[in-house]
């Protein structure tokens, strides 16, 4: 027997596994180290074939165990104040995507300069049957209608004790608070997750502008929002000094602008008056310029749809509340020019979610580079400088 075709066979064998090894290796390195082009062209693409759901929780458990690392330093261009805390950068993460308080290590690590978790419900919940999470690619935007899946604060409250407890970084963390579908006492789901997570958070959401609960929306009401805030702040007011943490109000983009003017003169009065307010959710509206086959979906569109309408809320609210009370800009931020124009309508800090979907983690440091640079051609030495100095443009 001829024993080069014998050994022939072999040796293809051998190329096709050094090849896959040495394609792998570097998918591995790629990921690791947050290369953009990699995720562009051949990740993210690849990730799109996946039910956005199960994407979405490969997504947090990729997180989770720190598979992605990029290598960025924070200029202190980025360096802010955001409700009494110095953050490295601006960008968070918006609550939706870590709702379980999974990879709150690593959302950190990958460059966000404060991690918002949630929302979560008092006591566990499965939220709305699957499907229930939609892509419109051709729109830069998804359709959710998860309607606070929560594993509820019992289980969420001790993974981010031990969290606390074993990480090495402080992270500043702001936990988003929603109430359970059928709760007889909407009031007391929120005191229950104040005085639950006030020991752990850094700050803490009311959220009563997700869609996709029955009634959650109808708590925007002057009068509601009143006897809610009392209360809450009641809740707060009887923890020890050093767990009361700051409260905000996240709003939806939704309400007309007596209705925000309404919020606006609530939240700015002495007995309700709360620590900041997030603008905003997502919408129920569809804007006749969406050409997805999945625009039709009922749940809360965000993206790129929502970027000049919560550019102007923001802006609105600045106006009426005289710049005193801090913005969280939320809705379509794709780029730093993105960013830039909240932080120029008044935000003070702003949050990605649709884009983290869309482009991976590279997208963290591209949004910061092009923000730094920005800033420093117009002259701002500081995010801070810059916040609301051209609000009037946007209104």
């Amino acid at each position: 027997m001829n024993p080069c075709r014998v050994s022939t066979p072999n040796k293809f064998r051998s190329l096709l596994k050094v090849t896959s090894l040495g394609a792998l290796t570097f998918s591995a390195i790629c990921l690791y180290k947050g290369n953009e082009k990699f995720y562009e062209s051949i990740f993210m693409p690849m990730v799109r074939l996946i039910p956005p759901e199960t994407a979405h929780q490969l997504a947090v458990l990729g997180i989770k165990l720190d598979l992605v690392r990029p290598t960025y330093q924070d200029p202190d261009t980025l360096r802010t104040r955001l409700l009494g805390m110095t953050v490295s950068n601006p960008v968070g993460i918006a609550a939706g995507f870590d709702k379980h308080g999974e990879a709150v290590d690593g959302l950190q690590r990958i460059g966000f300069g404060f991690v918002e978790i949630g929302s979560v419900t008092p006591k566990p919940q499965p939220g709305n049957p699957r499907p229930r999470v939609f892509r419109l690619n051709e729109d830069k935007a998804i359709v959710n209608r998860y309607g606070f899946n929560s594993e509820g604060h019992d289980v969420v409250y001790e993974r981010l004790k031990k969290m606390r407890e074993e990480s090495q970084n402080r992270v500043i963390l702001g936990i988003n608070l929603g109430r359970n579908k059928h709760s007889p006492d909407a009031y007391n789901d929120y005191i229950q997750g104040i005085k639950k997570f006030s020991c752990l958070a850094d700050y803490l959401v009311i959220n009563i502008s997700s869609p996709n609960t029955p009634g959650l929306r109808a708590m925007q009401n002057k009068t509601t929002l009143q006897v809610l805030l009392s209360e809450v702040l009641k809740a707060r007011s009887t923890l020890p000094p050093e767990d009361q943490r700051p409260i905000l109000v996240k709003f939806a983009p939704d309400l007309d602008d007596e209705d925000v003017q309404e919020i606006v003169t609530v939240v700015t009065k002495k007995e309700f008056a709360i620590d900041g307010v997030i603008v905003s959710n997502t919408t129920i509206d569809r804007p006749p310029s969406l050409k997805s086959i999945n625009a039709g979906q009922l749940g809360g569109l965000s993206g790129a749809p929502l970027s000049q309408r919560t550019t102007r809320l923001i802006a609105k609210v600045y106006k009426w509340t005289d710049g005193k009370i801090p913005i969280i800009g939320v809705g379509g931020i794709f780029t730093g020019q993105d960013a830039y124009e909240k932080i120029l309508a008044g935000a003070s800090a702003v949050q990605l979610y649709t884009a983290f979907i869309f482009h991976g983690p590279p997208v963290v440091m591209r949004v910061k580079q092009e923000l730094d640079q920005i800033l420093r051609e117009n002259g701002y030495k500081s995010v801070e400088e810059a916040v609301g100095k051209n609000y009037e443009k946007f209104l």
